[in-house]
């Protein structure tokens, strides 16, 4: 069943438009863990310790259905199913990468300040 994106304003930004591909709780950290290649639904769970699998499988249709990943069902008992980003995913590669560089500069000091 194919997502209803919601458009943002006709005023919008770039910047809106693209991080409503990429919001929701678990979307970047998934896009994340594929950045090391095809992996199965349970292998992403088990990375993804926090994630119930009623979401990470809402997250990973919704990712889908943006053509962020690509998801490869093969006809076999039981079926295996294997996600990967599409070129577009991969595309985004450079932003996951330095947004895992600013946190591991930030979030130290910034959970400090919170204490």
């Amino acid at each position: 069943m194919p997502r209803v994106l919601k458009k943002p304003s006709s005023t919008g930004c770039s910047v809106e438009r693209a991080l409503s591909l990429i919001d929701g709780k678990w979307k970047i950290v998934i896009l994340y863990k594929l950045l090391r290649g095809t992996l199965r639904f349970n292998e992403l769970r088990r990375l993804i310790p926090g994630v119930t699998q009623r979401m990470l499988t809402n997250q990973l249709r919704e990712l889908e259905a943006d053509g962020l990943i690509v998801r490869v069902v093969y006809a076999q008992v039981p079926p295996r199913v294997e996600y990967s980003l599409s070129a577009r995913g991969e595309s985004l590669e450079p932003v996951l990468l330095a947004l895992k560089d600013w946190g591991d500069t930030n979030l130290s000091s910034i959970e400090a300040q919170a204490a």
